[in-house]
């Protein structure tokens, strides 16, 4: 199942949902086997993250910022030029589905790198203060 959030699709987690017990042990149980699964998935995330990406700053997020911003821009002006001549040209149309493409992709490089601070995947060092 997915839910549209602006142009972008995040995808719900499809868990398996027990039928109800009324056993409180079974209960427990469940619940600290589910906690142990969560807890590994963490602990692989933030693992291969760290190693991967080593830190986030400010800096790092910038550049995933400019470069959407730019991405986005040149997607607009281009859609602007082609809307000079009476009948968008169809390689026109295609050039501006791969610039929108490029926009999203840089943008959800940008949310997926916060939910990854958001998370605790990756550690986020903030500017010196001074």
């Amino acid at each position: 199942m997915s839910t549209s959030v602006s142009s972008f699709k995040r995808y719900a987690h499809d868990h398996f949902e027990p039928q109800q017990s009324d056993d409180p042990t079974a209960q427990r149980r469940l619940r600290g086997q589910l906690e142990q699964i969560d807890f590994t998935a963490y602990a692989s995330n933030k693992e291969v993250v760290a190693a991967m990406l080593g830190h986030a700053d400010l800096a790092k997020f910038q550049k995933l910022a400019v470069a959407a911003a730019q991405a986005r821009a040149q997607w607009v002006k281009e859609a602007l030029a082609m809307t000079e001549n009476a009948r968008p040209d169809p390689k026109g149309v295609a050039r501006l589905s791969e610039l929108r493409h490029q926009y999203e992709e840089l943008t959800e490089a940008y949310e997926a790198m916060r939910r990854m601070v958001e998370r605790g995947y990756l550690v986020y060092r903030s500017p010196a203060a001074g």
